[in-house]
């Protein structure tokens, strides 16, 4: 059905969503002609083909999906083809002009064919576990309001994705939600899982883990010496205080003989 939605002045007009439905065989979960139908619940996973939302996708399969649950993969591709230059390299043909029409359109056709395995590489997870869903794609530059949108029309009861993800802020530091992520727990309709990616910094902090424990025991034994030095400071005193004494006695005697 053609996304009947008027576009803004400024925008350009939106295309209708790109749906691909995958009905694997499972005793688990009985096939189906729409995925949606009956279902006691409209799962939607947020993907943006990067790792983080490819994490997603198999943590909702270990820890949140159930029988009966009807999945979507939702995507938003953004309307630049520049955008997912991170998810990997797209050939561009040596006649390629970004001025010529047809060349234009050529390589948004390449990169919706990119796209849309993409998309089937991230759902492995869902294959493997014989999970039926479907695979809904659009197309907007504003992929935090669209993804809001797509929500709400597909009547999704709830939303899972990565903590970050969606361009090139997808490394947010100190462990923040990204832009996108953000958004949709503001502004969706429905509940938002935020998933958090185990990425290469955990792996630091577990290993900085260690070697903190390895200087609690070297502060132990720095400890022990800082004992011996306050030992070592207490006769230092000692003989301070002696000194004073003879100091004080020397000055006795010379008032005596005066």
């Amino acid at each position: 059905m053609a996304d009947k939605t008027m576009a803004s002045p400024g925008k350009s007009p939106r295309k209708s969503p790109t749906v691909v439905t995958v009905q694997p065989s499972s005793p688990r979960f009985p096939i189906t002609t729409t995925p949606t139908a009956g279902a006691q619940r409209k799962i939607g996973i947020a993907v943006d083909l990067s790792d983080e939302s490819a994490y997603a996708v198999q943590w909702a399969v270990q820890n949140y999906l159930r029988s009966g649950d009807a999945v979507v993969l939702l995507h938003v591709q953004p309307t630049s083809v520049l955008y997912g230059a991170d998810w990997g390299a797209i050939d561009l043909s040596p006649q390629w002009d970004p001025e010529n029409e047809e060349s234009q359109k050529k390589l948004e056709d390449d990169f919706d064919i990119f796209t849309n395995k993409k998309a089937s590489d991230v759902a492995q997870p869902l294959v493997e576990a014989e999970i039926p869903f479907k695979i809904h794609i659009v197309k907007d530059h504003d992929m935090k309001e669209r993804l809001c949108l797509e929500v709400e029309r597909l009547g999704l009861s709830t939303l899972i994705m990565g903590s970050r993800g969606f361009g090139a802020t997808k490394r947010s530091s100190k462990g923040r939600l990204g832009s996108v992520s953000d958004y949709s727990v503001h502004h969706c309709a429905c509940p938002v899982v935020v998933v958090r990616f185990p990425d290469d910094k955990d792996g630091e902090d577990e290993k900085n883990g260690e070697n903190g424990a390895e200087s609690l025991v070297e502060s132990d034994k720095l400890h022990t010496v800082l004992e011996v030095a306050e030992e070592e400071g207490d006769k230092e005193e000692y003989h301070d205080a002696s000194d004073k004494q003879q100091h004080q006695q020397a000055e006795g005697d010379l008032s005596k003989e005066t």
